[in-house]
């Protein structure tokens, strides 16, 4: 079963890095000039350093959390601004963008899922909170051997320190 959340973060991280290379064309850079975005030169590949960061983090599974927000600070202002289906006039623009609109709120729904569960197994993440956990149990062993020295072990001393 673990297999399954590495794949899911695999493919959720696919569509944001698959069109990395859109955010630093110029062509990309026009459109959201032309839609009113302010200073897009700066912002249209500030939102690529976004999503693919966060992607990245997620499909490895390191500092997933971080990843998931930094993919919500890219999708919200992302999907109100380039995808306003309520402005369209033509039907069928109307139909692609709300598409767009309603995918790109699928995919918000998920990075807050993983801010808030984290990565999951077979992930950096994961590996790091089991070697907490066995250092946390390591230095609460060591403590309790050293306070009892040669004192016997009773419920109660043993109670004290787990």
């Amino acid at each position: 079963m673990k297999y399954i959340v590495l794949t899911g973060r695999f493919l959720y991280s696919l569509i944001f890095l698959f069109t990395i290379v859109n955010h630093f064309s110029p062509t990309a850079i026009s459109v959201a000039s032309s839609m009113g975005i302010p200073a897009p030169e700066y912002l249209v590949p500030l939102s690529g350093v976004f999503a693919v960061a966060g992607a990245l983090s997620i499909m490895i599974g390191y500092k997933a959390r971080w990843g998931a927000w930094l993919l919500v600070a890219f999708l919200v202002p992302v999907t109100i601004v380039m995808h306003p289906f309520w402005k369209e006039t033509e039907m069928f623009q109307m139909e692609m963008q709300l598409a767009m609109f309603t995918k790109n709120v699928s995919l918000l729904g998920a990075a807050f899922i993983i801010s808030y569960f984290g990565a999951g197994p077979m992930s950096f993440d994961e590996d790091n909170k089991m070697h907490v956990e066995r250092f946390k149990h390591s230095r609460r062993a060591t403590r309790f051997a050293n306070s009892i020295g040669s004192v016997e072990f009773t419920r109660e001393s043993l109670r004290k320190y787990t």
